[in-house]
């Protein structure tokens, strides 16, 4: 009884591994796709998108890998890379702030105080001009 009891338990594991390895299996075999052209065969890797040109040669399949356009692009790489991280810090920087609400800065509010200032002085001196002119009654001299 026991050597039979010892082969259901390793007919049971290997079921086990068999199931485990079967989903990996699947995976991998979904992995490449074959696609004909005029002069073969092209093979892409799905989870990476790597392309290779395939030609069949005696009964078998010889692949090669196809030219990368991004190998041309990879010099830009750490300058794009830069360029996104300094957007990325201005947009932080934007989503950091508390929203406005329509209100002007602290420098708009300063810069038009300001104006209001030299506006309300100017006038004022325009006012005290007249009073002066208009004599010490308050009536405006006859210029006729």
């Amino acid at each position: 009884m026991r050597p039979m009891l010892s082969t259901l338990v390793a007919a049971a594991l290997a079921a086990a591994m068999l199931a485990a390895v079967a989903p990996a299996h699947a995976e991998q075999a979904d992995r490449y796709r074959l696609e004909r052209t005029d002069k073969g065969f092209v093979r892409m890797d799905t989870l990476t998108g790597a392309m290779s040109l395939c030609e069949e040669r005696g009964g078998e399949l010889a692949c090669k890998p196809a030219a990368d356009e991004r190998s041309a692009d990879a010099g830009k790489l750490p300058e794009l890379t830069r360029r996104i991280e300094a957007l990325e810090g201005r947009l932080a920087a934007l989503e950091g702030k508390p929203p406005a609400a329509g209100l002007p800065s602290e420098e708009e509010f300063e810069k038009t105080m300001g104006l209001m200032e030299r506006f309300l002085r100017r006038f004022w001196g325009v006012a005290k001009d007249l009073e002066r002119e208009s004599g010490p009654n308050g009536q405006a001299p006859d210029r006729t």
